[in-house]
């Protein structure tokens, strides 16, 4: 019998078109990279910060996106619509996970991670 790991410790993997890994999000809302670094954090009131606590921006309730500075980047609607802060369509987050972009494009895939986080890592922040 192998090892049970609790389930927040487990991390949700982010893949490119081509399957590859980008980054792992734990449950907790740390953010890693292929290599298990960590690159971030997504807190429970939406801040989002740097692997050296740094704030990065923040998600508000209202699926809007905004920078450190409380400038809007860009919004997520209901229906997984990613939207600029313009309003023109970024792309899509689908229920199964897919990402794509605003041609139906797969940008990648994010099974099991709340679309919120996924539009983090796909579109509006860059991690280091």
């Amino acid at each position: 019998m192998g090892i049970l790991f609790p389930v927040w410790l487990q991390a949700q993997t982010v893949q490119s078109a081509q399957y590859t890994h980008i980054a792992y999000i734990k449950s907790d809302g740390t953010i890693q990279d292929s290599s298990y670094r960590t690159l971030g954090y997504i807190k429970p009131d939406g801040t989002l910060q740097d692997s050296q606590y740094r704030t990065m921006g923040y998600i508000k309730p209202d699926g809007t996106y905004q920078n450190a500075q409380y400038s809007t980047l860009g919004y997520l609607k209901k229906d997984g619509t990613v939207q600029d802060n313009s309003y023109r369509t970024l792309g899509y987050i689908k229920d199964d996970g897919t990402v794509q972009d605003g041609s139906y494009r797969t940008l990648g895939y994010a099974k099991g991670i709340k679309k919120e986080w996924a539009v983090v890592v796909f579109f509006f922040y860059k991690w280091d």
